[in-house]
C-alpha cells in the first residue's frame, strides 16, 4: 500500500501561541495521529506528522485472527498491548456469523493498556459473546506489557491468547518477545496471534523532518510512541545520508519525548537519547502535559 499522504504537511501557526510557535514532530502511525495531533495543537503548538511506520491489517492477519477464534474457548485470557490489536481482533468478530465464546463456561478475562481499554465495550463484549457474565475486563494498574503481566496474575498452565504486530521491514523490538516470556514464567501458556503488521513506512519518511531541520527555527521537539518509529526514522535518516547527531546539531534546542518507558528504552538502544518521558502513559496526554512541564 502506498504511504498516505501527511496530515498536516505544513506546519500552521497557531493563534494560541502567537510568541512562541512551537513545532512538535512526532512519528506516530496513521491511525493514532489525529489524536496525538489534536492534544499539540490543544497546547497551542504546531503538529509536524513524519510517520515512519504503517499499521494496518493484511488478508493474513485477518484470516489468522479468524482461525484463532475458531478455538476460542481453549483460552482463559486475552491480551491486548495495543489498541490497533483490540481494533483488528473487534473487525474480525464483526464479520465472524456467531459469536466465539457459547453463552455457558468458564470465564474469560479480556485484558487491555490504559485509554486502549475504552474499547473494550459493550458492543465488543456482545460480538465474543452473548452472555457477558463470561466477560471479565482487566485493565491494569501500570500501563505496560509488564505490567499487564503483573495484573493477570499466576497462569497455572492456562492459555493466553496475544494478539500483537508482525513487524515488517524493521527489526521486532524486544518489547513483544520479552511480554510473551514474562507471561511463560508466571505460569501462562501464551499463543502469539499476528492480528496485524507493522511496516517500515518508506525511504522518504524523514523527509519532512530533514526539509524542517535545515530550516532556521527547525523544530523544538519530536515525540515518538513506539521502538519501530524510532529505528524507522533512523533507517530513512540513513537514506538521505544523514545519522541522529547530524539532526541534533541541526536542531540544537529540540527535545526529545517518549510516551513512556518501554519506548525510552527502545530509542536508547538505538543511540536515540531521551530528554523527556512520560510518567503517565496510558494515553497520549502523558508525554504532551511532560513536554508542557518541561518547558515551563
Amino acid at each position: 500500500m502506498q504511504h498516505p499522504p501527511p496530515l498536516f504537511p505544513f506546519p500552521i501557526p497557531s493563534p494560541e501561541n502567537s510568541k512562541r510557535n512551537c513545532v512538535i514532530a512526532f512519528t506516530t502511525p496513521q491511525n493514532y495521529a489525529p489524536r496525538l495531533s489534536d492534544l499539540i495543537r490543544l497546547k497551542g503548538w504546531t503538529p509536524l506528522w513524519c510517520p515512519t511506520v504503517i499499521v494496518e491489517s493484511s488478508q493474513q492477519t485477518v484470516s489468522s485472527i479468524h482461525h484463532h477464534l475458531s478455538f476460542l474457548e481453549e483460552f482463559s485470557a486475552l491480551a491486548f498491548t495495543s489498541r490497533t490489536g483490540i481494533t483488528a481482533f473487534s473487525e474480525a468478530l464483526s464479520i465472524n456469523p456467531t459469536p466465539p465464546l457459547t453463552p455457558n463456561g468458564d470465564i474469560l478475562t479480556v485484558a487491555a493498556l490504559g485509554k486502549d481499554a475504552e474499547l473494550l465495550d459493550q458492543d465488543f463484549i456482545g460480538k465474543m459473546c452473548e452472555n457477558p457474565e463470561r466477560i471479565r475486563i482487566l485493565v491494569p494498574p501500570i500501563a505496560t506489557p509488564s505490567g499487564l503481566v503483573e495484573a493477570l496474575g499466576v497462569g497455572k498452565g492456562r492459555k493466553v491468547l496475544c494478539p500483537v504486530p508482525l513487524v515488517i521491514g524493521l527489526d521486532e523490538p524486544p518489547v513483544v518477545p520479552k511480554f510473551l516470556e514474562d507471561l511463560s514464567k508466571r505460569g501462562w501458556i501464551p499463543v502469539r496471534l499476528n492480528a496485524y503488521e507493522t511496516r517500515w513506512a518508506g525511504a522518504k519518511c524523514a523527509m519532512d523532518v530533514v526539509i524542517k531541520s535545515e530550516e532556521e527555527c527547525g523544530f523544538d521537539a519530536i515525540v515518538f510512541t513506539s521502538t519501530g518509529e524510532v529505528e524507522g526514522l533512523l533507517k530513512s535518516l540513513k537514506e538521505f545520508g544523514l545519522d541522529w547527531s547530524m539532526v541534533r546539531r541541526r536542531c540544537p534546542r529540540m527535545v526529545v519525548a517518549a510516551h513512556g518507558p518501554v519506548t525510552a528504552a527502545g530509542a536508547e538502544s538505538l543511540g536515540v537519547g531521551i530528554d523527556v518521558v512520560s510518567s503517565n502513559f496510558g494515553s497520549f496526554d502523558g508525554v504532551v502535559d511532560a513536554l508542557y512541564h518541561k518547558w515551563k
